[in-house]
């Protein structure tokens, strides 16, 4: 499953989920204007670490931080992205890895600020030795950690302002999302999967936490109850068809081409009441892995999807 390993998910949660339409466009899209916003000041510190100017030259080795640095405002400051970096679609991609880091690679691109997702073979340190600022965004376990993390970014570039502003929209939009789900009886139950070889992620994870705002019950709680798996348990075929899920929804599309056909085809499946009644969903799966403003559209895939069931 190499990138696609619950491990490298939960490190990172980048490569391995936001408002269709109106919030995307006016997030990560709808860049703001490239000046600082008027609640600017330098020197700026979040943290360990304070910078006495606007960076400039900002590094992103996090396809979320990426992400959130354009929601912000910050586009025009980011002068190199790591390879997996691919929204929004004109993100400076370069070489770098977020995965093997490399400080000298890194160091070349004489940037004033580097954002990492996490602390791979001590990188921290190593650019710190280089008197490389860095900016630590691990992937996040609750929204509140995706909010900290947008207005930390907003602090450190310029953007103060306009990261509240995104803030706010994703709270806006999820508020609406959420405020007018059915009442059921009887919660829907689903299976989220990470990958083909079955790992899927418990309502401990911030992907879980999306999928429990719907009011959705996951049938992988009980297989890390314990939590022994971080909240990323691999579940066999037998798990799974016992536990007949109303919904799957797949987060392994691009990567590893699943679809309705391909789960309806398993042995077992086709009798799985998800299958039966058409309740296999495609998600993107770099929004359904990354924590930044598009988990609205995560958000807003599962409810549509879940609201054509009668309650």
């Amino acid at each position: 499953m190499s990138r696609r390993t619950p491990r490298l998910f939960a490190a990172t949660l980048a490569v391995a989920a936001l408002a269709l339409g109106a919030c995307a466009e006016k997030t990560s899209d709808d860049t703001p204007a490239a000046g600082s916003s008027s609640g600017a000041a330098f020197p700026a510190t979040v943290g360990n670490l304070t910078l006495d100017k606007r960076p400039e030259k900002i590094v992103s080795l996090s396809p979320t931080a990426t992400e959130m640095l354009f929601a912000i405002g910050a586009g025009s400051q980011v002068t190199a992205v790591d390879d997996q970096s691919n929204h929004p679609a004109d993100a400076p991609k370069s070489e770098l890895s977020g995965f093997q880091p490399n400080a000298e690679a890194i160091a070349g691109k004489n940037p004033d600020l580097v954002v990492l997702a996490n602390d791979t073979n001590k990188i921290v340190a190593q650019l710190t030795a280089l008197k490389v600022p860095v900016l630590l965004t691990p992937a996040a376990a609750t929204l509140d950690d995706t909010y900290r993390q947008l207005t930390d970014l907003g602090t450190l570039t310029g953007h103060p302002t306009e990261a509240a502003d995104v803030t706010t929209r994703m709270k806006d939009e999820i508020g609406k999302l959420t405020k007018d789900l059915p009442q059921r009886s009887t919660k829907l139950t689903y299976y989220h999967e990470l990958g083909p070889e079955l790992y899927s992620a418990t309502s401990k994870t911030f992907i879980g936490s999306i999928y429990a705002l719907a009011g959705l019950q996951n049938i992988a709680d009980a297989s890390d109850a314990d939590g022994k798996n971080g909240g990323y348990p691999q579940l066999s075929q037998e798990v799974i068809v016992k536990a007949n899920p109303d919904f799957v929804f797949l987060a392994d599309v691009k990567c590893c081409q699943q679809s309705a056909d391909t789960v309806k085809a398993r042995s077992g499946w086709a009798g799985i009441t998800a299958v039966k009644n058409n309740q296999v969903v495609a998600l993107d799966d770099d929004v359904a892995s990354r924590w930044g403003p598009r988990v609205v559209d995560l958000l807003r895939s599962i409810v549509d999807a879940t609201a054509k069931v009668p309650a």
